[in-house]
């Protein structure tokens, strides 16, 4: 959980809710995300696209080795930071389980200039867009209570979809597989977002990364 406050980066403070502190007990989830945490950039965090952030803590081993340093809870901003649902295996449009809530899968995560910001580490957004260790956000289908510990079921999942780690790799490298770009849109659970990215992307426009890794002062294609 999480709440806005200045951080500083590159000369210039910028709000960001990254710090999250753990919570012991049940948090209410809903189409807006955790009760009590809070995105200070609406637009690039938060919404019913982004309910809720999920990060695999089974790459924090080789982040506390690339960095040089102990991770906090939390080390990624993320909501949830879980064990077993790795981007290979996880696929947009997944349905899951968690505590009485239902969620599902809607994009991966694209880490922006704040992660950077939060290790002082400016080619951090880069090294996770790189590596593919992203994570991923949920979209809350069926508002419930979650809780530190609680299983992620696997209930639904379209044997067309595509997992986090391919559309990763037609995002950010492989810019051109016209195939899976296309397989992704045929899915209805792919976030507005990237949606609007890949239509674009169909279309010839090809945007930048810039302004999300580095901060303002790109152009950057939609989060």
């Amino acid at each position: 959980m999480g709440l806005p406050k200045p951080l500083r980066y590159g000369g210039q403070t910028v709000l960001s809710a990254f710090i999250k502190k753990p919570v012991r007990g049940p948090v209410f989830l809903s189409e807006n995300g955790l009760s009590g945490d809070e995105q200070a950039d609406l637009k690039a965090h938060g919404g019913p696209d982004k309910a809720v952030c999920v990060y695999p803590g089974e790459h924090l081993p080789y982040w506390q080795v690339r960095l040089g340093r102990n991770l906090p809870p939390a080390p990624f901003g993320e909501n949830f930071t879980t064990f077993g649902l790795l981007e290979q295996t996880v696929h947009i449009g997944d349905i899951f389980r968690v505590g009485s809530a239902r969620v599902q899968v809607s994009q991966p995560r694209q880490p922006c200039f704040k992660l950077s910001a939060s290790y002082q580490e400016p080619k951090l957004a880069l090294w996770v867009q790189e590596t593919g260790y992203t994570g991923f956000y949920l979209r809350c289908l069926e508002p419930g209570w979650v809780s530190p510990g609680d299983l992620i079921t696997l209930l639904e999942r379209d044997p067309q979809s595509v997992s986090v780690a391919e559309a990763n790799r037609v995002m950010h490298h492989d810019k051109n597989d016209l195939a899976v770009i296309e397989q992704l849109l045929r899915g209805l659970s792919l976030s507005k977002s990237w949606r609007a990215t890949l239509e674009k992307r169909l279309a010839g426009c090809f945007g930048s990364d810039k302004e999300r890794l580095e901060g303002p002062g790109g152009s950057g294609e939609p989060r």
